[in-house]
């Protein structure tokens, strides 16, 4: 490379690292990307994308075996995994070339190799063929990301125990499945290989299934996958595990009662994410790394002066929009600009589940547990004209509000497509609206927004369709 002097070098091109290198490109800044393996990170290649391109697939798939139900005559329909993956693979790919573009078009600078901090305002990139360059720069951004956490009992052989690369991409669905961990992405694969064919069993160590949804949230998510035929163990760990031929005998063990025994064929591991902080060069700095996350200010700022991290190396919550947020926020204030504080009670999580769940700010637990005095409200989507018509009336809509101020402290939804929902009420609380004012807000009829108002309307007694 003829000039390897930058303004800015970012490590690692996730929805942090890019968009971090994007804004610095806008705001003038001599922008390097640094990058081992594909741009657009692990959400893009082998997360939050083809993940959701397979639960469409399964979305179609229940469709159509209901369509007898909404008048239509089809034939029984089956699941052709390897196309709904040849699909996923396909959606994933085109947004690479998308990301790859957009680092073009900005004049960012795309290094292949794995960045390594060498020394103050260093970075030293060690290439696929071991080749090596030095880059400097007077800030360096980590977002290398994080990793699927392995269990010592199950680790992990692609074959017949998965991470969510694994479930991306199988041969073929298992006909046992065994998948420990009931957050977001347990309860999305369990959705999907259900749907699929597969005989499916979530294990949780917590006493319940999206353990950080409101718990009545929760309540009805377990109920829906019941009804798919998903059986699940919460407050329960993996006690033992034994390979039986081609098979795992797992040992499930409550934290009260007696033990089930069970045969799978491929247990899918989604009990959690370890930063991606080895091998960094962090040693020597004053970076702190704890729980195996970066520690930041809410700026991104390490310790160390110059050093900064974004995303999932960076800690909770772990989601690709939290990522991007921070990678703009840590750039406007590397730029010397007015950036704003991420306020982490108002960043939207979604599980892309059947039905689907989507959240933002205070459970109403949480609510109570802080000593607010709160007004809540609840409308089961049964009440929907819209809801009815699509013929998908389980779930609700629930908002929690301060009684005092009538200040929107959390919003809890669960059911068909509210993760295109959560927004209005994200846009609600950055705005601090109040009770009045998403009153006096007129919603479409009929569409499942109308949802949206009525729940607020019923913490305030005053629904009008329940």
């Amino acid at each position: 490379m003829a000039n390897s002097s930058f303004d800015l070098i970012v490590v690692g091109g996730g929805p942090g690292g890019y968009v971090a290198a994007i804004r610095a490109a806008q705001l003038g800044m001599k922008t390097a990307l640094v990058e081992k393996a594909q741009l657009g990170g692990i959400c893009l290649n082998w997360g939050c994308i083809p993940t959701k391109a397979l639960l469409r697939s399964a979305d179609v798939l229940r469709l159509v075996r209901d369509a007898a139900a909404f008048g239509v005559r089809a034939a029984a329909p089956s699941a052709d995994l390897p196309a709904m993956v040849a699909r996923s693979r396909a959606v994933a790919a085109q947004l690479n070339k998308g990301v790859t573009h957009l680092m073009k078009k900005h004049g960012v600078v795309v290094i292949d190799g794995h960045g390594k901090l060498a020394g103050k305002g260093r970075l030293e990139v060690t290439a696929t063929d071991g080749t090596h360059q030095t880059l400097s720069a007077p800030h360096i951004i980590l977002a290398t990301g994080a990793r699927a956490r392995q269990l010592p009992a199950l680790p992990a052989d692609g074959k017949t125990v998965w991470t969510y690369r694994e479930a991306l991409s199988p041969p073929q669905a298992p006909a046992r499945l065994l998948i420990v961990g009931a957050g977001a992405i347990g309860i999305e694969f369990a959705s999907f290989y259900r749907a699929v064919g597969s005989q499916v069993t979530v294990v949780e160590m917590a006493d319940r299934i999206l353990p950080a949804e409101d718990a009545e949230i929760s309540a009805q998510v377990a109920a829906s996958l019941g009804r798919e035929g998903i059986v699940l163990y919460t407050a329960t760990g993996v006690e033992r595990t034994v390979r039986k031929g081609s098979a795992w005998e797992v040992e499930l063990q409550p934290r009260q009662g007696q033990a089930t025994r069970l045969e799978v064929d491929v247990v899918l591991v989604a009990a959690g994410i370890v930063g991606n902080v080895e091998n960094l060069g962090l040693e020597g700095t004053a970076v702190r790394v704890e729980k195996a996350h970066i520690v930041t200010d809410e700026f991104g700022r390490t310790g160390e002066p110059g050093i900064y991290a974004i995303g999932d190396v960076a800690g909770a919550p772990w989601l690709a929009h939290k990522a991007s947020h921070e990678g703009v926020v840590c750039v406007e204030r590397i730029a010397g600009l007015h950036s704003h504080a991420i306020d982490p009670l108002r960043i939207p999580a979604c599980t892309y589940s059947h039905p689907q769940v989507a959240s933002v700010g205070l459970t109403e637990a949480q609510a109570r547990e802080q000593g607010r005095d709160v007004k809540v409200g609840r409308f089961p989507f049964v009440g929907n004209g819209k809801a009815i018509a699509m013929g998908t009336t389980a779930g609700l809509v629930k908002v929690v509000f301060d009684a005092g101020s009538g200040e929107l402290l959390g919003a809890h939804m669960v059911g068909e497509e509210v993760t295109e929902m959560i927004q209005g009420y994200a846009i609600a609380q950055t705005l601090e609206t109040t009770e009045a004012e998403l009153m006096s807000a007129i919603l479409p009829h009929p569409t499942l927004s109308e949802a949206m108002h009525e729940a607020v309307l019923a913490a305030y007694g005053r629904a009008l369709h329940i």
